[in-house]
This record gives C-alpha cells, sequence and structure tokens, in this order.
C-alpha cells in the first residue's frame, strides 16, 4: 500500500523549485497527484476535466483528415493523452519548457504516462513554447516555421494571470497573430484559463483569427462539495478559399 504522501520529485528549475506528489485525498479516498511551482499549485489529478475538454473541444472543429497537433505545457499528461485519442491525429507535439516533467512521464511516475510516451506519434519536445513561438523558430526543429492543424495551450493560469512576465506577450494582438501564422487555414487555438470568460480577451482574439469564442467548462469540485468551472477559448483561422 502507498503511503498517504509522497514526494516523488523534486527539482530547482529557472522559474521557481517544482515538485510532483502524490498523496490519497480523504474525500474522494482516490490518490491523487499535484505538480506545485515553489508554495503554488500548478495542477492536479482531482481536477482534469477542463484541460481534456481543451483538446475535445479544439479538434471537433476540425475537418476529417490527418491532423497535426501542437500541445503548449505538458503538466500532468490530460490534454496531450485526450488529443492521442482522437484517430484522426497522425502527429503530437508536446512542448515543455521544464525538463524533469518531461523526465517525470519517461520514468513513468504518472499513472498512464506510458500511453503519450510509447506512442509513435508522440514527440516531447523540451523548450520554451512562448520564445519558440516570439523567435519564429517555431515547434518543429526539423521544418522551421512549419504550420499544424491545431495548436492547444494549457501553461497559464490565464491571459492576465500568467506564470512568468515573458509569456505576457503571448495575449497581445502580435503575439496571437504570430500564434495564428503557425496554423494552417482553417486550423484551431485551444487555450485553457482557470477564470472566466474575458471579453477584452475575446476582442484581441477576434483581431488575430476569423472566429473565436470562450466556453465554460463545468465540473464536480469535491473539495467544496459544489461545481467550479474552467473556460476554453477557441479560435479558428480562416480556410482555404
Amino acid at each position: 500500500m502507498h503511503p498517504r504522501f509522497a514526494e516523488l520529485a523534486w527539482v530547482p528549475t529557472s522559474i521557481g523549485e517544482i515538485s510532483l506528489r502524490r498523496r490519497l485525498d480523504p474525500t474522494t479516498r482516490t490518490e491523487v497527484y499535484e505538480v506545485k511551482l515553489d508554495d503554488e499549485y500548478l495542477m492536479s489529478s482531482l481536477f482534469t476535466v477542463a484541460e481534456e475538454e481543451l483538446a475535445r473541444l479544439t479538434l471537433a472543429v476540425l475537418p476529417e483528415a490527418p491532423l497535426d497537433v501542437v500541445v503548449g505545457g505538458l503538466g500532468l499528461g490530460y490534454t496531450a493523452r485526450t488529443a492521442l485519442a482522437d484517430d484522426r491525429v497522425r502527429s503530437l507535439t508536446v512542448v515543455e519548457a521544464l525538463g524533469p516533467v518531461i523526465d517525470w512521464h519517461r520514468q513513468g511516475l504518472l499513472p498512464e504516462a506510458a500511453t503519450l510516451t510509447a506512442d509513435p506519434r508522440t514527440t516531447l519536445l523540451e523548450g520554451d513554447f512562448f520564445a519558440l513561438l516570439r523567435d519564429g523558430t517555431g515547434f518543429d526543429p526539423a521544418t522551421p516555421g512549419r504550420r499544424f492543424d491545431a495548436i492547444l495551450v494549457d501553461i497559464d493560469h490565464s491571459p492576465v494571470n500568467v506564470l512568468n512576465p515573458a509569456h505576457a506577450d503571448l495575449y497581445t494582438p502580435a503575439g496571437l497573430t504570430r500564434l495564428a501564422d503557425r496554423l494552417h487555414p482553417g486550423g484551431a487555438f485551444g487555450l485553457w484559463s482557470d477564470d472566466a470568460p474575458d471579453d477584452a480577451f475575446l476582442a484581441l482574439l477576434r483581431q488575430s483569427f476569423a472566429t473565436a469564442a470562450a466556453h465554460v467548462v463545468p465540473f464536480a469540485n469535491p473539495l467544496t462539495a459544489g461545481t467550479s468551472a474552467n473556460t476554453v477559448y477557441l479560435a479558428t483561422t480562416a480556410p482555404q478559399n
């Protein structure tokens, strides 16, 4: 039997001390995996509905064709694994700035990690998603500037609550236009947010994309015995004429 609490991994990084913990939750009586950055909780396996819906909602607007997908932010792997569950996905590139997070998956420290790491469609790319977008390198080192059918991002808490000040330029007209340029015509951009829909950010999306909408994703919260919600922003580029 596992102990009630275990710190599975811990490492200092350029943005703080990151740790992976496993604990037995007394409310749900299930094992919960959590990632902390210093004293701040980044993610928990208790709350994965919106991360999974990020992939489902974004891929659902794409045509029935082989899809090349990028996920910005690996985390506990829920968005990436949900994308792989779509049989149309031909390739999945997961961009993660923190090498230790990739190592956790390769070492099997997380449940179902092999679903992701053993799938031949998966590429785990260690790199700064924001910097790769900003400097024009893109998300395929072998093909700079390559375009994709979908880009899913789950890194910051929200467009106005970022983990690192260097991330903020993504959520500007110039940053969103750079991201749109990395998509094929008719491609889709999905963004997870912990905040309620933000009309100002939707207006920015509509400057760079042909369509933009915000989807509220409710989920049961066992900690409050109620319902909580996240937001998935979904934007698409104009289709090919």
